[in-house]
């Protein structure tokens, strides 16, 4: 392995590392020495590579970013029914922030302004959600009367509540609760002639992992020791993450009244 290479796996490593300390601590308690020592570097090492914390965060957070945009560059880059690939995108960002430490970390750092603002993750999420709402207006897609401005604030409103209650159960990202969720808002949403052609359990096959199978870190949680992986570093694929078993009714009833409230919006 020459130097470079070397040099590229220690940032990665403190990257996800960081990562995990700010998820786990929030930034203003997540320590250095703690970031340092869980990526296996002393921290010459880790101020070799960042200059302080705010580095470390701003680092995690463009990893994270990167990884968001590509999921939706993949969303609007496809063929077939405009809806079907906004279901797709929920979906599959709901894959990245339940497999992967950095995306989850880097969205919450953005949203809380801990680093400060040089991006807006939630306002591009809104861009990607109102563009491909745009493109099924203009393809017919949409119910008379639905308009993809009322349509993307019940959206934004549902998948943001899903990703801050999964902060305490990873369940809420499982695919049976977006299935739910698209379950209640379809019908209401599609023109017709759409009926039943869009799969609100997304078109791409269960077990897919995120663009490339890699984490935001571009290091898969699957390379390193069993040991070193925290239940939250764990692929989607993993028992203790997708098994939507326990979920319960509370989860199910939580998502109705989402659906509800949204579909009043209309």
């Amino acid at each position: 392995m020459t130097k470079q290479d070397r040099a590229v796996r220690t940032r990665l490593a403190l990257i996800r590392s960081a990562a995990a300390q700010f998820e786990a601590h929030g930034y203003v308690r997540a320590g250095l020495a703690r970031i340092s020592a869980g990526a296996g570097v002393s921290s010459g090492a880790l101020h070799f590579h960042f200059a302080d914390k705010a580095a470390v965060a701003e680092a995690v957070e463009a990893a994270a970013a990167r990884a968001l945009r590509e999921a939706a560059v993949r969303g609007h880059g496809g063929d077939g029914y405009a809806l079907q690939r906004l279901v797709d995108v929920t979906h599959h960002v709901a894959r990245l922030l339940c497999a992967d430490v950095v995306v989850r970390a880097g969205l919450r750092l953005n949203v809380e302004g801990a680093v400060g603002r040089v991006r807006d993750l939630r306002r591009e999420w809104r861009e990607c959600v109102q563009g491909l709402l745009a493109e099924a207006e203009r393809r017919g897609e949409l119910a008379v009367g639905v308009t993809p401005q009322r349509t993307s604030a019940v959206v934004l409103a549902a998948t943001t509540g899903i990703e801050v209650l999964a902060r305490e159960d990873h369940q809420w990202l499982a695919r049976p609760s977006l299935t739910d969720l698209w379950q209640l808002l379809l019908p209401c949403l599609a023109a017709p002639r759409l009926a039943g052609a869009v799969d609100p359990a997304g078109s791409e096959p269960a077990g897919d992992q995120p663009v490339g199978g890699r984490p935001a870190g571009d290091q898969s949680a699957a390379d390193r020791p069993a040991a070193d992986r925290s239940a939250a570093d764990r692929p989607v694929s993993d028992p203790v993450v997708s098994d939507p078993v326990g979920r319960g009714p509370v989860a199910r009833d939580g998502l109705a009244e989402a659906g509800r409230a949204g579909l009043a919006l209309r």
